[in-house]
């Protein structure tokens, strides 16, 4: 049977809150340093053209029963014609987004630039956690859990027989690390939060692929079922009228 324990007020005056604020000061400073390494360069025309093409033609399919079905199949053909159709790309004027990065140095510093300015801190912060909070239990989450999230919650404490909604140090910095987000947006605005998630996956590629976004639109609209919905509404709105009489 799990054993309750009673946690001292001395570790949340002197682990917890101390690393939930060094988590968030870090994660701002961290913002701001990468601000100032980043390379101001102009915005390719190209890119933001294409991306203006992809929101367009995704508002498109948002909206496409509410307009007639000769305004859609208009619109459609427009986007996704064959010949000229703005979401079309030859094969011949596909980018590689390996080649581009290559040919443009300014690209591949970015990127290591924002790679250092994750790796860093975490490594620095990491070791911080592992020298000085290492095998405290620092929190207890008021609600039951399954074994599953043991080695989740627990990570650095090897006791079986704790109940698992309590939660290690090493444990608190990982959540704070990956739940950090919704602050950030409050505190730097939604554009500006830093998301460690996301720059992970940033890592695995090497920039982005206007073509794939382009082709993938383009076979996104034309399996669109159109539904034209405004004499529905129409129907809908006469019988509401006649209860209302009647």
């Amino acid at each position: 049977m799990a054993e309750d324990l009673v946690l001292d007020t001395a570790i949340r005056d002197w682990v917890l809150i101390p690393l939930s604020v060094v988590m968030v000061l870090i994660g701002i400073l961290r913002y701001f340093v990468s601000k100032l390494m980043r390379t101001s360069q102009s915005p390719d025309a190209k890119i933001i053209k294409e991306g203006q093409i992809v929101i367009r033609a995704r508002n498109l399919r948002a909206a496409a029963n509410f307009i007639p079905l000769k305004s859609f199949r208009a619109r459609k053909t427009y986007f996704s014609n064959e010949e000229d159709g703005l979401l079309h790309v030859p094969q011949g004027q596909a980018q590689n987004p390996q080649a581009q990065m290559l040919s443009d140095p300014n690209m591949a510093m970015d990127m290591m630039k924002k790679n250092l300015s994750m790796i860093i801190p975490q490594t620095l912060t990491f070791a911080w956690v592992n020298f000085f909070f290492s095998g405290f239990v620092a929190a207890k989450i008021p609600f039951p859990l399954t074994q599953r999230f043991r080695s989740m919650l627990q990570n650095g404490i090897d006791l079986s027989t704790v109940d698992v909604s309590y939660v290690s140090s090493r444990s608190w910095y990982f959540l704070n690390l990956f739940g950090l987000r919704g602050l950030f947006s409050l505190i730097l605005g939604e554009e500006n939060a830093t998301d460690d998630t996301q720059r992970m996956m940033q890592m695995s590629g090497f920039g982005f692929d206007p073509s794939k976004s382009l082709s993938a639109e383009k076979d996104s609209l034309d399996i669109v079922q159109h539904e034209w919905v405004l004499p529905k509404f129409e129907k809908r709105a006469e019988a509401v009228l006649r209860k209302l009489l009647h």
